[in-house]
């Protein structure tokens, strides 16, 4: 399996897992011109995508979507929420709605090698899920836009040996920021995003043997930056376990450009 994060952040994200002769994306939230120079940049054509998985409507999540699909025909796979939600926002009308398909959270797609298992998610969306992929025995996990995480979440990725994990926000910047109080309410709820304590401690339930990559992802522009979601989750994750050396690989993925593409 491989795997890359062409974009990720609260202003886009987007993310490429293929195997064998397979390739989808999960979430097209970037515009269509750069998706395509991220997938470029791994060797893989647009018209080589069999399809795009969405988690939710919100825009940096669906902003390519309309393009996608109106120039290269890529089926979209969503919960029937979410699916709505990208019709009300298909204001030009540029997604056919043939190329639709409804997912159901527990319920995996095939697609050739990639076993696609959505799960449900806490989030102020209409019928929000994360993915987990998996092909010849490898798994690959994205969890962003998680309010909260319970025992669900945490069975659904456990065994993951590539984990793209929300590090959305560092509270004191949220709390000490210019974000009226009723959106860092909605940051800090539990529909809301994961920070990067949360994400530290959600890290720690899921170190096990299979674990090799953790990507932090999701971050907000505004109250968090790379180097601190790092050292605040690694300082989250000693002060849990004790352990000051990781047994797997950690990197954040960046808004504006793609991650180094991981093979597994």
């Amino acid at each position: 399996m491989k795997v890359c994060s062409i974009a990720s952040g609260s202003s886009g994200n987007c993310t490429y897992i293929g195997a064998g002769d397979h390739h989808i994306l999960i979430d097209a939230g970037i515009s269509r011109k750069r998706i395509v120079e991220g997938l470029k940049q791994i060797d893989v054509a647009p018209e080589q995508l069999d399809a795009i998985f969405v988690t939710h409507e919100h825009t940096d999540h669906i902003q390519g979507i309309p393009m996608m699909e109106k120039q290269f025909g890529v089926p979209i796979y969503a919960t029937a929420g979410t699916l709505d939600g990208i019709r009300r926002k298909d204001t030009k009308n540029l997604v056919a709605m043939e190329n639709l398909y409804q997912l159901y959270a527990d319920r995996p797609i095939r697609l050739g090698e990639l076993e696609i298992m959505p799960y449900r998610i806490s989030h102020d969306a209409a019928e929000p899920v994360g993915y987990t992929v998996q092909a010849d025995g490898h798994k690959v996990s994205i969890a962003t836009d998680l309010g909260v995480y319970d025992q669900y979440i945490v069975e659904h990725l456990q065994g993951s040996e590539v984990l793209l994990l929300e590090a959305n926000h560092d509270i004191s910047m949220l709390e000490a920021g210019t974000y009226p109080y009723s959106l860092k309410c909605r940051i800090l709820g539990e529909q809301g995003h994961l920070s990067n304590e949360d994400s530290g401690r959600l890290l720690c339930e899921l170190m096990d043997d299979s674990l090799q990559y953790a990507f932090l992802a999701h971050l907000s522009k505004e109250n968090n930056y790379p180097e601190l979601a790092y050292q605040s989750v690694k300082c989250q994750i000693w002060e849990e376990t004790g352990l000051k050396a990781l047994p797997f690989a950690l990197e954040v993925a960046e808004r504006d450009k793609p991650s180094r593409l991981v093979e597994i």
